[in-house]
């Protein structure tokens, strides 16, 4: 069989570098794009070939790779398959314009749909979306080859959601997959596209052209942040590759000349006996890159520090989330703010290079004072770099539950929405304030910055000139103090629609 697969993206979240490296890279036939590789269908890739298939990838992010081009590809080769992969709710719009487009150019061809929001959402998606034949839900390694050998019979697909005439069917579900060392390794190179390395969250800062790629050591996370779908989807489960299994994709890695490599493991901290059988490994096989990883500041593991730094650890992002104890607790964290200085400090003691935080601001009751509290406890820290982002809901959190059983929002006719908290609840500054007040904080950060850190900050900005013209450095360091210019109006919840309120009021409601 000949299979599309294709990553839809959102495109605010993935960019083309800045103009003075699109020149300098002009007479290169693979472009360069700032944003992580397409792990998922990456991942799948090989899996579908070993069944003798025919493989051929889409990444959304590649101009050329657009919907337009993709359903042009699809009337010129006629694939028998086309599998649709998507991480978020905010790629739904350009799903449903993709499966549009393929159906018009080749409607015989079947559209399989997978990823976190499709498995969260599978029935409903059926029931708007008439161009997507079936959602596949959980992980596709197992499922999407089932799915190729069974076309003509789909209910004998676990884990299948399908359209049987005006009927929705739903498989039973497929137990999520125990040994993850059985696959073959993602194809990293059936894509035209370089990606390069950024700061966290495709913040337009590009620092470095080494061979960049992301790689997946773990699935799952155990906790309940209220504002997470992760836990949601594993069942709050943890599942590991054995040390062997990653040090053997890592060595491929290395001999294909990857220098700067990004581990997206939820919680790379979480189990410290196979962090050290990992970086020991690294050591021993003397891998030349570069890397990073994310965890929690109260991970058992942060004192496998001083052998992630000795195996060429060179960046941690910490979600951090909010520098007040009240803030962090109703965010369901599950840390302290004495657990967040420790495990930044002792980053930075064993000579980590570069410490990002993520925070949050416009959580449920969070005032004016508990936000500025926030930049002053980021003030404090020993961060390089950091993000302040007002507080997002998404289906499958267990905020979205709480929303729900407010009356704020409609779980049947919200579904495929996600919302700025502070545009839909009362209990939450609203969010010209939000902005107003975020402007004062990043004032404050730079300022007590400069003050404090200078070297530090002069190093990163160095860093950050190597690659970026001095325009667009300006523009990076000032756009915390711009407004923002929305390229859709934002979604409301069909209630406050149906009453005709576009601004909550700013009546405090109780939580039952």
């Amino acid at each position: 069989m000949n299979v599309f697969l294709v990553n839809v993206r959102d495109d605010d979240f993935c960019q083309l570098l800045p103009e003075k490296l699109a020149r300098l890279m002009a007479d290169d036939a693979r472009i360069k794009i700032m944003a992580f590789p397409p792990l998922g269908i990456q991942t799948l890739a090989p899996i579908v070939r070993q069944d003798g298939h025919r493989v051929r990838m889409f990444d959304t992010c590649h101009p050329q790779m657009k919907a337009a081009h993709i359903a042009h590809a699809a009337r010129e080769e006629r694939p028998d398959v086309v599998a649709l992969s998507s991480l978020s709710v905010t790629t739904y719009p350009a799903i449903k314009s993709i499966a549009t487009q393929l159906k018009i150019e080749a409607p015989a061809t079947p559209i399989i749909l997978g990823g976190i929001f499709a498995s969260m959402n599978a029935s409903h998606i059926l029931s708007d979306c008439p161009y997507v034949d079936c959602v596949g839900v959980g992980e596709g390694e197992e499922l999407l080859p089932d799915y190729l050998d069974n076309l003509n019979d789909p209910g004998l697909v676990a884990g299948l959601v399908w359209r049987n005439g005006e009927e929705i069917v739903q498989n039973i579900p497929r137990p999520p997959i125990k040994d993850l060392d059985q696959f073959p390794y993602p194809d990293r190179t059936g894509l035209p596209i370089d990606y390069i390395e950024s700061l966290p969250l495709d913040v337009p800062a590009v620092l470095t052209l080494d061979k960049f790629s992301t790689i997946q050591t773990s699935r799952g996370c155990p906790y309940n942040c209220i504002y997470c779908n992760i836990p949601a989807f594993s069942n709050r489960t943890l599942r590991y590759r054995s040390a062997k299994h990653v040090l053997g994709e890592m060595q491929k890695l290395n001999d294909d000349g990857y220098r700067s490599i990004y581990l997206t493991d939820d919680h790379f901290l979480m189990n410290r006996k196979r962090i050290e059988e990992i970086c020991n490994g690294m050591i021993k096989h003397k891998f030349e890159f570069r890397w990073g990883c994310e965890g929690r500041v109260d991970s058992t593991a942060i004192d496998q520090l001083p052998i992630m730094k000795q195996a060429n650890c060179n960046a941690l992002s910490f979600g951090i989330e909010a520098g007040t104890q009240k803030v962090l607790d109703r965010l369901n964290k599950k840390q302290t703010l004495e657990q967040v200085e420790h495990a930044i400090n002792e980053a930075k003691r064993h000579g980590i290079a570069r410490i990002h935080g993520f925070f949050l601001i416009g959580s449920p009751d969070e005032t004016e004072k508990d936000i500025m509290g926030s930049f002053r406890f980021a003030a404090r820290l020993k961060l390089d770099t950091f993000n302040f982002n007002r507080l997002c809901v998404y289906r499958g959190t267990p905020l979205w539950k709480e929303y729900v059983d407010r009356g704020i929002i409609d779980d049947e006719r919200d579904w495929h929405k996600w919302f700025k908290c502070s545009d839909i609840d009362p209990t939450i500054l609203p969010s010209e304030v939000l902005n107003r007040i975020r402007m004062k904080g990043y004032a404050l950060l730079f300022a007590r910055r400069i003050i404090a850190r200078p070297i530090q900050t002069i190093k990163l900005i160095r860093a950050f000139s190597r690659y970026m013209e001095r325009s667009d450095i300006i523009g990076l360091l000032s756009s915390p103090f711009r407004k923002r210019t929305l390229f859709r109006k934002p979604d409301l919840p069909a209630r406050m629609i149906d009453l005709g309120i576009e601004k909550p009021e700013r009546t405090p409601l109780s939580v039952p």
